[in-house]
């Protein structure tokens, strides 16, 4: 399959960094071909809390995954303005990371990008990396977008 014919896959979450990934994947592959943006919720069944039941009514799940959809849209409708070829995807995945890199591979993706958080220290212990995990568990090329400067209403802890 020709290099062009493979898609861009953008992970998206709706944050500035997201954005921000967007926006440099416009700037650096806006002859690239077909994108993907794909937004990856974890189930809430995933999500236990102690003495809480595991068992989620549904129509909650349907809110998520409606929510997830707009988020989805809304980083397709960014990817477009770069100059992308961009349709939205969502998909539930425990962890994300993981759900991420087998999108990429399901769709031979020739490019996976993803912006970051820029955690340091403790709180990249604590809540980790999903950036960093993908890239780690992937053969494909990743492109980790980092913001120029922190985004305002945004810190790390």
């Amino acid at each position: 399959m020709a290099d062009k014919a493979r898609p861009i896959v953008i992970a998206y979450d709706g944050s500035d960094y997201a954005k921000e990934a967007i926006k440099q994947a416009g700037e650096q592959l806006r002859e690239g071909g077909r994108a993907i943006v794909l937004t990856v919720y974890e189930p809430l069944g995933a999500l236990t809390f102690v003495g809480a039941p595991t068992v989620v009514p549904e129509e909650f799940e349907e809110d998520v995954d409606r929510k997830a959809r707009a988020v989805a849209e809304e980083g397709a409708t960014l990817a477009r303005s770069a100059g992308l070829d961009a349709e939205a995807a969502v998909e539930q995945g425990d962890p994300v990371w993981q759900r991420i890199v087998d999108f990429a591979d399901e769709h031979d993706a020739r490019i996976v990008v993803m912006g970051s958080h820029g955690r340091t220290g403790v709180s990249r212990l604590l809540l980790g990396s999903v950036a960093s995990a993908a890239a780690s568990h992937t053969n494909r090329t990743v492109l980790i977008a980092h913001v120029r400067s922190q985004p305002s209403g945004e810190r790390d802890t």
